[in-house]
């Protein structure tokens, strides 16, 4: 875990969610030998999918970016990078992720995001950022925590954007 605290950020709508996706698919480090893995977590309506959006809108792609509530799993091609959208919150537990296949299509540059991520406990890879959606009163908070070199990287990028 990076020693370096939580980068945090308000956001005053969906469409500052969506800013925020689409600064994190700027400072996507390059893809490497692992994929990179993101969790995400929140609230029904926190705004994960939101900002699942505004990364994948970002990364080139204009058909339509659904919540995979009842797929479980979505795929996007994009120009560099292939991205699957997991979303686990319909699962009964981590035994149930071994039936996605997600083991055959986690290969190196793909970036795999992850909604309800406690739902697969101990079935998935560590995550290299963690996000979390606060939905207060007015609004949503971002708090984003790398967990590794690749995160911390990541963050770093995204800091130096502002």
């Amino acid at each position: 875990m990076s020693a370096r605290g939580p980068l945090e950020r308000v956001l005053a709508d969906a469409d500052s969610t969506e800013r925020l996706g689409a600064a994190l698919a700027r400072a996507l480090p390059p893809g490497g030998m692992q994929p990179v893995i993101v969790s995400l977590h929140g609230q029904l309506g926190a705004g994960k999918t939101t900002l699942v959006r505004g990364l994948l809108r970002e990364l080139g792609v204009s058909g339509a970016v659904r919540s995979p509530s009842y797929t479980l799993l979505e795929t996007y091609d994009c120009a560099d990078r292939r991205v699957l959208h997991l979303d686990l919150y319909r699962l009964a537990g981590s035994a149930d992720v071994a039936g996605l296949g997600l083991r055959d299509e986690l290969l190196p540059g793909v970036l795999l995001l992850v909604e309800w991520p406690e739902r697969a406990a101990g079935s998935l890879p560590a995550a290299d950022l963690e996000i979390w959606l606060f939905a207060p009163a007015e609004g949503r908070i971002a708090r984003l925590q790398a967990e590794g070199p690749t995160g911390q990287a990541w963050l770093d990028v995204l800091g130096n954007q502002e």
